[in-house]
């Protein structure tokens, strides 16, 4: 189980990527930037395949980005995730959330055994604040069956 407090060191960091953002906007990486945009983060999109992304200049990839970013939100499959850890820690990222559905043990192993601080298991929308509608209720669900990471 993750622990909180690296869920929390995670989202103090306040510059961060998405990869898998789409071109067309109906994919959940979408939903993370934009969300995590309003909540007052400087998100970066990464997709290879598109120049924008929510009117936001958009990069290929990962050793593409225009600035260094404190942590990447990972919202692919489990087999582009165990590509694009490699391409973090040669950036030298310290932080990596595998949004659910796109973690595996691999990618995982990877990380922790080059020191990128890695949150997995877990949705980065019900823990960034302010948190509200369904994330609020998912997450006091969870704690109420004591599932909530402490």
């Amino acid at each position: 189980m993750i622990l909180r407090r690296v869920i929390n060191d995670f989202l103090s960091h306040r510059t961060l990527a998405v990869v898998g953002v789409s071109r067309s906007g109906k994919k959940f990486g979408n939903v993370v930037y934009k969300t995590l945009k309003a909540k007052g983060y400087h998100v970066i999109p990464v997709n290879a395949h598109a120049d924008t992304v929510e009117g936001d200049r958009c990069f290929p990839s990962v050793s593409a980005l225009p600035e260094k970013v404190d942590g990447v939100v990972l919202v692919v499959p489990p087999r582009e995730t165990e590509r694009i850890v490699q391409e973090i820690a040669s950036e030298r990222i310290p932080h990596v959330w595998m949004q659910q559905g796109s973690e595996s043990e691999e990618a995982i192993r990877y990380c922790q055994e080059h020191g990128i601080n890695v949150v997995y298991g877990e949705c980065v929308l019900m823990f960034a604040e302010p948190v509200k509608s369904f994330h609020w209720a998912h997450m006091w669900a969870r704690k109420l069956v004591g599932r909530l990471p402490q």
